[in-house]
């Protein structure tokens, strides 16, 4: 919007040698009104004459000059004058908030829940870590099968076929951790006197522990342990345990071999100590049925020859 000139004051060629004035700052980003200001005629003259700078027509604000405020772009509400990098350093915070929210806390059920995986006991005297985790799978290798006679006579029962298979490469590290649990448990369940009830069967040969990890039990059994032992009952020997316990016989002392018994089926073993605690596992409840058919099988074809009897009866005997 032009501005109409004054007669006399502005004069029409001084608009033409000056350059027009910068126009307002774009905040909006669209082109605004251009508003033309032109400047008067100066006087240079100290004098009060008309047209001086001095003179009383200058000093006085022009009616002519019409300005609509209205009319002139102003900054939005919404627009702020914030720079580019404020939404940057903005937009890091939030990364930064994000990654930090995404790290899970360490709650105290997660740190109770790590102590679990591993146990401390004390065995001769000597302070032992147990690594929980790895064993986890064969912790029913022994368990508590309730008690016999008067008192706390604890029966512990030690199931084989819950072993780990030697062919797993971690083997060694598997059976030293649950050596030690079984020592340390043993010593937890055990009060007075008490008795080991061996379950052999439905246990294959690569299932079943070496010599050297029996004898190192047996050593390391607390004196207390040793002594209020009072029966060791293997179920369902093999001709493998046997064969062991027979050579191994004169490095045993005279005392824990003959706590040594064995029970060829679950019947037998019924009638010596009361099952209602003790814990057999399915495997071993089928090995022990087809194992009686198979006996009652046999001995009902030799009833029909005399002389393959005599035969049985001497290698069960040999065997016993």
């Amino acid at each position: 919007m032009d501005i109409p000139l004054a007669e006399g004051v502005l004069s029409p060629s001084s608009t033409e040698m000056r350059p027009e004035p910068p126009n307002s700052l774009d905040l909006n980003g669209s082109q605004p009104r251009r508003i033309k200001l032109t400047a008067p005629n100066i006087n240079l003259s100290l004098d009060q004459s008309e047209g001086s700078v001095l003179s009383d027509d200058n000093l006085d604000t022009p009616d002519e000059i019409d300005i609509n405020v209205d009319d002139l772009d102003t900054p939005d509400e919404a627009d702020s004058f914030e720079y580019a990098g404020q939404e940057e350093q903005a937009a890091a915070k939030d990364a930064s908030q994000e990654e930090s929210e995404s790290i899970p806390e360490y709650s105290a059920e997660e740190e109770r829940e790590d102590n679990r995986l591993w146990r401390t006991v004390v065995i001769g005297e000597q302070e032992q870590r147990i690594d929980m985790k790895v064993i986890e799978p064969y912790k029913k290798v022994i368990s508590h099968g309730g008690y016999y006679g008067d008192g706390l006579n604890a029966i512990i029962v030690f199931a084989a076929c819950f072993l780990p298979d030697s062919s797993r490469t971690d083997y060694n590290y598997v059976m030293e951790n649950l050596f030690l649990y079984v020592i340390s448990t043993l010593e937890l369940m055990v009060a007075e006197d008490y008795m080991i009830v061996y379950l052999n069967g439905a246990t294959p040969r690569r299932r079943m522990p070496g010599l050297g990890w029996m004898k190192k039990c047996y050593q390391m059994i607390d004196r207390r342990l040793r002594k209020n032992l009072k029966s060791f009952i293997i179920v369902h020997p093999s001709w493998f345990i046997r064969t062991i316990l027979a050579v191994t016989r004169p490095f045993i002392s005279s005392k824990f071999s003959s706590k040594i018994q064995y029970v060829n089926t679950l019947a037998e073993l019924h009638e010596m100590i009361p099952m209602e605690y003790v814990h057999i596992p399915d495997s071993i409840v089928k090995y022990d049925e087809d194992k009686c058919i198979k006996r009652r099988m046999r001995t009902s074809c030799l009833s029909n020859d005399p002389e393959m009897a005599s035969v049985e009866q001497d290698i069960d005997m040999t065997l016993k």
